[in-house]
């Protein structure tokens, strides 16, 4: 179990560093930055990359909207939430304190504005309600979902649920970094959101509801049509 929880720390502190790192610091510098486009790669890669890493050794969770959902599913087990869920938070944390230190180290720096948080309404990178916030959320994490347990399901060729996995997430951030930053993973939007200089703290709520909803919602998807 302690290597499990390693796991899921190590990866969850990946995918906040690789994401919402290459938001930071590469999405907006002028002439050769990445921009959304790059951001979602960015994120989609730290979960291919995790998932073939340390997979075999937790699940590959790294988001504990998709422990639940497993729960919700019948694929993991209900005891080992709640160490799932710490040890998720406590990575990305980790991360968005790295990021922070490496951030202030900026010979122009003057606070860490919005730091690839999460937000609606005047938080919203284009200023969408929270309705809308919620409803992306809750669709897109149901999404995420079915595509996790479709691809690792035992009728799917083995080796290749990662890959799926990461397109998937790139696509969603493709979809809802204009809508919400794109959480579907509430440790990543706790990680960044204690060092940013926004209100983000105080919208944290919605984006561990949403995705939370949205987990088991795909889950309960995934349980009415899968084939017996």
């Amino acid at each position: 179990m302690v290597k499990k929880l390693l796991s899921e720390g190590i990866g969850t502190f990946w995918l906040v560093f690789g994401g919402c790192g290459s938001a930071i610091f590469a999405a907006g510098v002028p002439g050769v930055g990445i921009g959304w486009l790059g951001v979602s790669l960015a994120f989609g890669l730290t979960v291919l990359t995790m998932a073939y890493a340390l997979g075999p050794i937790s699940g590959g969770h790294f988001n504990p909207a998709v422990t639940l959902g497993l729960v919700a599913a019948g694929k993991h087990n209900l005891s080992e939430l709640p160490g799932y869920w710490a040890a998720q938070v406590i990575g990305a944390i980790l991360a968005g304190f790295a990021l922070y230190a490496i951030y202030a180290g900026a010979g122009d720096f003057n606070g860490a504005g919005g730091f690839a948080s999460n937000g609606y309404g005047a938080l919203s990178p284009n200023g969408y309600s929270m309705f809308s916030a919620l409803l992306i959320e809750i669709i897109l994490t149901a999404v995420f979902l079915l595509v996790i347990l479709g691809s690792t399901s035992s009728k799917v060729p083995a080796g290749f649920a990662p890959i799926s996995i990461g397109l998937a997430l790139t696509l969603i951030h493709l979809i809802s970094i204009p809508v919400t930053n794109t959480s579907v993973n509430p440790a990543r939007s706790t990680g960044v959101a204690f060092f940013a200089d926004t209100a983000a703290l105080s919208q944290l709520w919605l984006f561990w509801v949403a995705p939370l909803i949205g987990a088991v919602l795909g889950a309960l998807i995934w349980k009415a049509v899968k084939e017996k």
